[in-house]
C-alpha cells in the first residue's frame, strides 16, 4: 500500500531558491512532488522552513556519551542511544560518528574498542534503535605506531564512509607554533617542563618515523575501498599539493587562509566547524570560518562537538547576508555530495524524505520535526 504524506503552507528550502508557501510531497519514504502553491489537503506547517536532512560528516559527540568521565566507560549501546537521540534532535538526519584510529598519549581507547563500537553501532541499526542513519568516519592518526593494525580491523565494515589523515605532532599543521601546543597539552594535562618536554619529543619522533608511509597505505587502502580521504588541519600550499596527491576530496579544519583557499580552488570541499562559526572564532586560534564564508571557499560545516550547532550555524550566516540555500547547502546537499551520497541532502522529487521542520525565531531556530525517509523520527 502507497503511503502518501503532504506537508502544505511551508517555506521550502531548495538547492538554489526559497518557495514560500510550498507544498511538498512524499510517497514511500521519497519525494514525489515540489509544488509552489497550497492545497488544502495535508499538514500546514504554518510558513515554517522545510529544509533537508542535515548530513554531518565530522563529530567526536560519541565518544562524550561512551567516555563521559576520564577513566569511566558507559554501556555502548546506551551512549550510541544518547547520541543519537541528541544528533536527531539538531536536526542531523545522516551523521558520520567519527573513531579513532592509532594509539596515543592523547586517546585512552584500547586497541579494540573502536571496532567493539562500529558492532554496537551495527547491533543498534538491527535492532531499530536507531533513528539517524549512521556512517564511520575513521581518524587515522597517521604518526601513530599501530594505525595501520587498527585500520586494518575495519577492513569488513561497509558502514565506513570517510576516512581521515591526521597528525597532531606538534610543529604539524593544527599545532604550527609551540605556543598553542603548550597550551593544549602542557597547560591542559598540567605537565611539568621536563615531562612536557619529553612528551613533544616523543610526538616529534613518532611523526618522523611512521607519518608518511601510514598516509600513503591508508589512502591507497581507501581509493580500494572507495572510501572519500579527507586531509586535516592543512597549514601551507605543501600540505594542499600532498592532499591532491592522494585524491583528498575534504579538507577539514584547514588553519589557514592560503590552505583554505587553495583546497577550495583544487575542487576540494573545505569544512570548518559550526562552533566556530557560532562562536566567532577557533577554540585553539586558527582561522575564522566567517572568514572563510567571505570570500567564497568555505564548503562545508561540521558540528564538531557541539551538535545543535549545525542547525544554529547556517542561520547566522544568513542573518549576516548570505542568501539561506547557500547557509543550508553548507549542512545539506555539499557534505552529501562530497562523499558520494547522491540521494539525499536536497529537496528534490526522487530523493530521500529526510527533511526537518524549523522556526527561526530570535535568533536561535527550532527543530520543530524531523524526518527519516518519511517516518517521523523526532
Amino acid at each position: 500500500m502507497t503511503q502518501e504524506t503532504i506537508f502544505t503552507n511551508a517555506t521550502l528550502v531548495l538547492e538554489d531558491r526559497l518557495i514560500e508557501g510550498g507544498t511538498l510531497v512524499l510517497r514511500d519514504g521519497k519525494i514525489a512532488e515540489v509544488d509552489e502553491g497550497r492545497v488544502a489537503a495535508g499538514e500546514d506547517l504554518g510558513g515554517d522552513y522545510l529544509l533537508p536532512g542535515l548530513v554531518e560528516l565530522h563529530t567526536d559527540h560519541l565518544e562524550s556519551h561512551y567516555s563521559p568521565r576520564p577513566g569511566v566507560r558507559w554501556s555502548m549501546i546506551s551512549a550510541i542511544q544518547a547520541h543519537d537521540a541528541q544528533v536527531v534532535t539538531s536536526g542531523i538526519t545522516t551523521v558520520f560518528d567519527c573513531l579513532r584510529m592509532g594509539s596515543d598519549e592523547d586517546g585512552g581507547f584500547v586497541p579494540g574498542e573502536m571496532r567493539e563500537m562500529a558492532d554496537a553501532l551495527a547491533l543498534a541499526a538491527r535492532e531499530d534503535r536507531l533513528r539517524a542513519d549512521h556512517l564511520i568516519h575513521l581518524r587515522c592518526e597517521v604518526s601513530s605506531a599501530d594505525v595501520l593494525e587498527h585500520f586494518e580491523a575495519f577492513h569488513d565494515v561497509e558502514t565506513v564512509r570517510l576516512a581521515s589523515l591526521m597528525d597532531h605532532a606538534p610543529g604539524q599543521r593544527q599545532f604550527q607554533t609551540m605556543d598553542q601546543y603548550t597550551l593544549y597539552y602542557k597547560t591542559k594535562r598540567g605537565l611539568s617542563d621536563e615531562a612536557f618536554a619529553q612528551f613533544v619529543a616523543r610526538r616529534q619522533a613518532a611523526s618522523a618515523l611512521y607519518a608518511a608511509h601510514h598516509r600513503e597505505a591508508i589512502a591507497s587502502e581507501c581509493h580500494r575501498r572507495g572510501i572519500t580521504i579527507a586531509s586535516h588541519d592543512d597549514a601551507t600550499l605543501d600540505h594542499v599539493e600532498e592532499a591532491k596527491r592522494y585524491g583528498v576530496r575534504l579538507a577539514e579544519f584547514p588553519t589557514s587562509l592560503e590552505a583554505a583557499s587553495a583546497s577550495h580552488a583544487e575542487g576540494m570541499s573545505v569544512l570548518m566547524g559550526a562552533p566556530n562559526i557560532v562562536r566567532g572564532k577557533s577554540h585553539s586560534g586558527n582561522i575564522a570560518a566567517r572568514d572563510l564564508a567571505e570570500r567564497g571557499v568555505l564548503d562545508v560545516l561540521s558540528s564538531d562537538y557541539v551538535p545543535l550547532s549545525l542547525i544554529h550555524a547556517p542561520f547566522i550566516l544568513a542573518d549576516s547576508g548570505m542568501d539561506l540555500p547557500t547557509a543550508i547547502r553548507l549542512v545539506t546537499a555539499t557534505p552529501a555530495r562530497t562523499v558520494g551520497l547522491d540521494d539525499r541532502g536536497r529537496i528534490a522529487p526522487g530523493l530521500r524524505a529526510d527533511l526537518v521542520r524549523v522556526r527561526h525565531a530570535g535568533g536561535m531556530p527550532v527543530v520543530r520535526s524531523v524526518w527519516r525517509q518519511g517516518a517521523r523520527v523526532a
